[in-house]
């Protein structure tokens, strides 16, 4: 006999748009969770006495942990239904919330981000896939933007805590938890939008392959798709040491403000350029990402706030453009039996340049300074993105 469950009736109408909507603030809520910890940078610095290198551990230990759950859980919602994943993805974020509150140590601290990553990894891929299953237009366009919103909302809440509550660490993670709790019974409220099938098995073996078509498109977003998952990592690690360093000790407001400016005009630009040609928004956005890793630079080294806001906002929106050229001029590239190892491809290399330069600089930290680390950070970003501008600046014909 077998093993699948019949075709599911995909929703529709105000059921369909729920779906999305509710896959909308999932999705931003896992990533609010994820960058909650940027915005406790200065308790986790000075109460456990974390340097730079710990720092960046912490951090490099998400994006590898959910680095594996996208290869290995991506596509484990397509057997075992939608539903199942996401509740589960939830569960294990509030496992990876009670270890944060309870951490008193460096090694705590890397295992509650290992369980983070793998939770968000799991859910983040079958809320992407409910989303696309009920309305492919508006559910691309959710799941691209709620990172960014999400993100942007859990540093901003979470310093405004620091600032204003009583023991925020423990208020802040319990009040995640209690979201994330929510959101694990919301899901069974809401239709199945993927039939079951066998092999669940099999499918969390990884399958990474970039077809032949999509090879040269993908080399040439590889640098500025690098700077901009490497800025971004930056931000989420080491900014705030960066930001003490030069303009002194900021309330934590102001940092977390600074610091969501980034994901927050990402957002932005995602909305507003989504129509823009992919290699024009592919050029536009590495001439704007380093232009704004310059002026930020320049607005550290110079106390300058307006400089230093300023040049995170071209940044941002810069990474907002850079993104949405690359996954729509890369991935229709792929036909569909291709495109499950093509999206691993662009996870690997994304997820990479978000953990390993940013381990690197925190190595580089304690040899070489904050301030001269962050310079030769800077500039090498500043020049991979400006080789991707000038390939794609070069393209002609369809492509272009």
């Amino acid at each position: 006999m077998s093993t699948c469950v019949s075709p599911v009736q995909l929703p529709s109408g105000t059921r369909g748009f729920s779906m999305v909507g509710f896959g909308g603030l999932a999705t931003g809520a896992l990533l609010a969770g994820s960058a909650e910890p940027t915005a406790l940078f200065r308790l986790y610095a000075d109460g456990l006495h974390l340097t730079a290198p710990g720092l960046t551990l912490v951090f490099a230990a998400y994006a590898g942990s959910l680095l594996l759950a996208l290869l290995t859980l991506g596509s484990l919602s397509d057997h075992v239904g939608r539903r199942p994943m996401i509740s589960a993805g939830m569960l294990v974020s509030i496992l990876a919330m009670l270890v944060f509150i309870t951490a008193d140590s460096l090694a705590a601290l890397v295992a509650a981000r290992l369980i983070q990553g793998l939770a968000t990894g799991a859910a983040l891929s079958a809320l992407g896939a409910a989303m696309l299953d009920v309305d492919r237009a508006r559910g691309a366009l959710v799941s691209s933007i709620a990172p960014f919103l999400g993100m942007a909302v859990g540093l901003i809440a979470a310093a405004v805590l620091v600032n204003h509550a009583p023991h925020p660490a423990a208020l802040i993670y319990a009040v995640t938890a209690a979201l994330f709790l929510l959101l694990a019974a919301g899901v069974w409220f809401l239709p199945e939008t993927a039939a079951r099938h066998p092999g669940a098995w099999g499918a969390l073996r990884p399958r990474v392959h970039v077809p032949r078509q999509a090879r040269a498109m993908l080399l040439l977003i590889t640098p500025v798709n690098t700077a901009a998952w490497a800025l971004g990592g930056f931000y989420l690690s080491l900014m705030p040491a960066l930001l003490r360093a030069s303009v002194g000790a900021l309330p934590p407001v102001a940092t977390a403000a600074v610091i969501a400016i980034l994901p927050l005009s990402g957002s932005l630009s995602l909305g507003v350029l989504r129509h823009l040609p992919p290699a024009r928004c592919i050029a536009s956005g590495a001439l704007g990402l380093a232009l704004g890793i310059g002026l930020t630079l320049i607005g550290v080294y110079a106390t300058n706030a307006a400089l230093l806001i300023g040049g995170t906002l071209v940044a941002g929106l810069a990474f907002g453009a850079a993104f949405s050229g690359a996954v729509r001029g890369v991935f229709p590239l792929a036909g569909a039996a291709e495109r499950a190892g093509l999206m691993a491809a662009y996870y690997v290399e994304s997820y990479l340049a978000f953990s390993l330069p940013t381990v690197l600089a925190g190595m580089a930290v304690p040899v070489f300074g904050l301030h001269a680390t962050a310079v030769v950070y800077g500039a090498v970003l500043m020049l991979l993105a400006l080789a991707s501008a000038t390939a794609a600046l070069r393209l002609r014909g369809p492509a272009a």
